[in-house]
């Protein structure tokens, strides 16, 4: 067969997957490889992590549920420490340099935690289990916000409202994959086999995350930004600087601060949950995983099929307030009918909410900020900030459970919350419209 005819024949299927990829999410020729290899990267990083969230949630609980608002000041304290060095890598090297020393090192990380859960002693284990319980807990927030720093760096706005909800989708099949394997295996295998396996699958990411740089400057997919691969410069401490220095950058820190301290509370009704359901270590973590899986499933399916035309139908600020029009309504269940059925309800039908809707459109607010805040702003908030809302959630958790209230009084508290976080959706939404319509210009 000839080079022209094989060229041909080529040329009709990547027309024929473009026509099928279209029936779900409007993509244009041009944005096609980039788009497969955003999935691909996305899809590995988490696959990566929902290996590893079940096992860190039961080594959580094996430590007592009584400690984790000290395992949540830990994790705090991590992304602090962690946060300078990642912003001087930012300041000094290519975006795929930095991306992949980053990756490595939770890596060399993973390998670690393989060696001491092997040679360990059963008391020991307690305690790398809850170091590992705080690395599993900075490590998620890190590579996945460094993954969407990428990702607003690569599509402009226009094409991010397009796109996100789809790439989101190769997050949550990764989350799928992820959770069904431990859910099969943890009863049957050490969990430290189960850490090579995220090992690898960080590794994939890794070359996926060079191929879609060279791609993406390849296409220019973004001509008004050239050299992207060159060093983004700036100071280390300009990503703690800048998120206060903006009133926009601020904006998005509330919501994030809101959200993750509503979620913490739904967390800490869940372990207790856990831990006066099953006795058995490997059935609690079958259990999340299960919860994990469900929600997986459900966020797939909106992501495929709704969460493009909702964010391009109702305009950012709408789709971002459906997260926290579901939390005063959900908290509000749980006012009136604090049972068990109505918080595991609520909890699979807030984080499919989220991965669907709230964390695409969290994105989106990201492309309309300058390159470096993309990185180093972007990173301190996705993490230091996210983990202050963890801080912040917990102890007035614990505080509210000191002061006599249960399920139902801690609803009530969160209602008002969920309330300033909706007002807090309508601004960032009006604001991201208006920055994106003045880049265009």
């Amino acid at each position: 067969m000839s080079n022209s005819s094989e060229g041909a024949i080529s040329g009709a299927e990547g027309g024929l997957a473009l026509r099928l990829i279209n029936r779900i999410v409007e993509v244009h020729p041009a944005e096609m490889r980039a788009l497969g290899w955003s999935w691909l990267y996305i899809f590995s990083v988490l696959s990566s992590y929902y290996i590893l969230r079940p096992i860190r949630d039961d080594m959580g609980v094996a430590g007592g549920v009584q400690n984790l608002q000290w395992l949540f000041t830990g994790t705090l304290l991590g992304m602090i420490a962690l946060n300078p060095p990642f912003a001087a890598l930012v300041a000094r090297l290519p975006r795929a340099r930095f991306i992949s020393i980053t990756y490595r090192f939770f890596i060399a990380n993973i390998l670690l935690f393989v060696v001491l859960l092997q040679v360990a002693t059963v008391e020991q284990n307690i305690w790398i289990g809850r170091v590992f319980f705080i690395w599993t807990s900075v490590f998620n927030l890190f590579v996945v916000s460094v993954f969407w720093a990428l990702m607003v760096d690569v599509f402009d706005s226009a094409q991010s409202k397009r796109l996100f909800g789809f790439i989101s989708a190769g997050a949550t099949l990764g989350g799928v994959v992820g959770s069904s394997v431990t859910a099969a295996l943890a009863q049957r295998m050490p969990a430290s086999y189960l850490l090579l396996a995220s090992a690898l699958l960080l590794e994939v990411a890794v070359f996926s995350v060079r191929r879609l740089s060279r791609l993406s400057d390849a296409l220019h997919l973004r001509p008004s930004k050239p050299n992207q691969e060159a060093p983004i410069g700036g100071g280390t401490l300009s990503g703690l600087t800048h998120a206060f220095k903006s009133p926009y950058l601020v904006n998005v820190s509330l919501f994030i601060l809101l959200y993750a301290i509503t979620s913490t509370f739904l967390y800490f009704q869940q372990a207790e949950i856990a831990r006066h359901s099953f006795a058995d270590r490997g059935e609690r973590t079958a259990f999340f995983a299960r919860i994990d899986l469900l929600v997986n499933i459900l966020t797939l399916a909106a992501q495929l099929f709704v969460t493009g035309r909702v964010l391009r139908a109702l305009g950012v600020g709408l789709t971002l307030a459906t997260l926290p029009a579901l939390s005063l309504l959900g908290f509000g269940a749980l006012a009136l009918a604090p049972t068990i059925m109505v918080l595991v309800g609520y909890q699979v039908l807030r984080r499919a909410g989220n991965f669907a809707f709230a964390r695409p459109t969290r994105e989106v607010l990201f492309t309309v900020v300058p390159r470096e805040d993309k990185y180093k702003a972007k990173s301190f908030i996705d993490t230091v900030i996210y983990r202050a809302g963890d801080q912040a959630g917990a102890w007035s958790y614990a505080g509210l459970g000191f002061l006599g209230l249960g399920m139902t009084g801690i609803a009530v508290v969160a209602v008002p919350i969920s309330a300033v976080w909706l007002l807090n959706s309508f601004w960032l939404g009006r604001k991201q419209e208006r920055l994106a319509r003045e880049e265009g210009k």
